[in-house]
């Protein structure tokens, strides 16, 4: 099932609209691939069920965040975003307890789409600025994510 690049940016659009701004969980499963590969600078998560995991921990972190789509671009089978997410570190957020501070993080996305779905999705926010305006320090994360010794 082959999809225009028009759609491919509507599919694209729904994360935001139905998932962040609705809460609708459940529009994952329709979103994503059940073999979607999602590539974050913390590593990859797989299947639809981990990207549930990352958005209801999000949801916890930052309850009150927001997100501004500047650009969707399309072609072929790739959608490129790019957007800010801004709102304040009210929760614990991947061990870090809340800092209360407010952030502005700037994020590229690109999404691959296969029959009709999302089958894999790279992000790339500003993970070192978003730690800055937290406050977080080398050590806080040390502290708060155990060390892997493979």
């Amino acid at each position: 099932m082959s999809t225009t690049p028009e759609e491919n940016k509507r599919l694209v659009r729904r994360i935001r609209e139905e998932v962040e701004d609705q809460g609708d969980l459940d529009a994952i499963d329709e979103i994503f691939a059940e073999n979607v590969v999602t590539h974050t600078p913390m590593g990859e998560l797989h299947g639809p069920e981990a990207i549930r995991e990352l958005y209801e921990s999000e949801s916890k972190g930052f309850a009150n965040s927001t997100e501004t789509i500047h650009s969707v671009i399309a072609e072929g089978d790739t959608v490129a975003m790019r957007l800010t997410e801004s709102g304040v570190h009210d929760s614990e957020f991947m061990g870090i307890e809340p800092t209360g501070r407010q952030f502005e993080v700037q994020t590229m996305a690109f999404f691959r789409i296969a029959d009709g779905k999302i089958a894999e999705w790279w992000m790339q926010p500003d993970t070192f600025g978003f730690m800055q305006q937290l406050g977080v320090t080398a050590a806080d994360l040390e502290a708060a994510v155990p060390a892997n010794d493979d």
